[in-house]
Order: C-alpha cells, then sequence, then structure tokens
C-alpha cells in the first residue's frame, strides 16, 4: 500500500547507529527520514552536512531528523563519526524500508541501468501521520525547504 499524504505511517522497526529505533518509540516529535543512495559520495555528503548544519533549527521545530540508505551499520558508524553528524543513520540493506517508502527506483549511471535509492526526503508529525514528501531531490536548498515546512507545522 502506497504512503499517501496525511494518513498514518506503518510503524517500523530498523537498525540505526544507536541501536534499534522503532517509530512509534520515538515520542511526540516531527521525524524527518531522509533517504540518501550511499555513504561517502560527494551529493550524499553534502546532503548530510547540510542536515547537520541546520540540526539546531530542526530540533528547536521539534523534529528528529534519521538519514537512510542500503550501507552496513559499519559503513553507517564511520560515515557519520567522519562527517560529525548529529542525527542517526539507519542502515537498511535488506531494502524494507526503501520499499515501504517506494524510493527505489531504476537509475542510468554510466549509461547502464542501475537499481538505487532515489533521494527522497519524508515528514511525519508526531502523530505518525506522512505530512509531506520530496521525491527526485536535488541537494541544493533542499534542507532549507524542509526546514521551511517543519517550522510551519
Amino acid at each position: 500500500m502506497p504512503l499517501a499524504i496525511d494518513k498514518k505511517v506503518p510503524d517500523f522497526t530498523a537498525e540505526s547507529t544507536a541501536g534499534p529505533l522503532k517509530l512509534s518509540a520515538l515520542g511526540a516529535k516531527t521525524v524527518v527520514l531522509y533517504f540518501y543512495p550511499k555513504d561517502n559520495t560527494p551529493g550524499c555528503t553534502t546532503e548530510g552536512g547540510d542536515f547537520a548544519a541546520a540540526y539546531s533549527k530542526f530540533v528547536k521545530a521539534g523534529a528528529l531528523i534519521l538519514g537512510v540508505s542500503r550501507d552496513s551499520l559499519k559503513s553507517h558508524a564511520n560515515f557519520r563519526a567522519k562527517m560529525g553528524f548529529p542525527f542517526e543513520l539507519i542502515a537498511d540493506p535488506d531494502e524494507k524500508l526503501c520499499a515501504a517508502f517506494g524510493v527505489m527506483k531504476l537509475k542510468n549511471m554510466y549509461g547502464k541501468q542501475v537499481r538505487g535509492i532515489e533521494r527522497s526526503t519524508f515528514v511525519i508529525d508526531a502523530a505518525g501521520r506522512l505530512r509531506r514528501e520530496w521525491r527526485g531531490v536535488k541537494v541544493p536548498g533542499h534542507v532549507d525547504e524542509v526546514l521551511a515546512f517543519v517550522q510551519s507545522l
């Protein structure tokens, strides 16, 4: 069942850099869930850095940021430490979360079709409802747009 704006997001449990994480256990917080293709790649490093730079503003707005990719927990831990991210990263090697949010796409890379994560961001309100989604995200200016939306809730 595809996710719909203003509908409840099915509860999920996932492995993160802080241990097992359950959506329903995050408390009364807005959750910014951003999916990115791969740790330590230029666009993903920039996007993570942009979220990190605006982190205190998201916290002030009552939001929690979580990054998701198919990389391993070990890769995430190294990426998070190297970049100094103040938020957790979720490992989704079996693509369960990616499937739930419909972010796996065929992409062209160097003339070949490859299956990968379409850079996407989802805002889930404190009641667990999907409030906004961005798909096919271009990194420049994206975090500012997400922050403005979160602040408007």
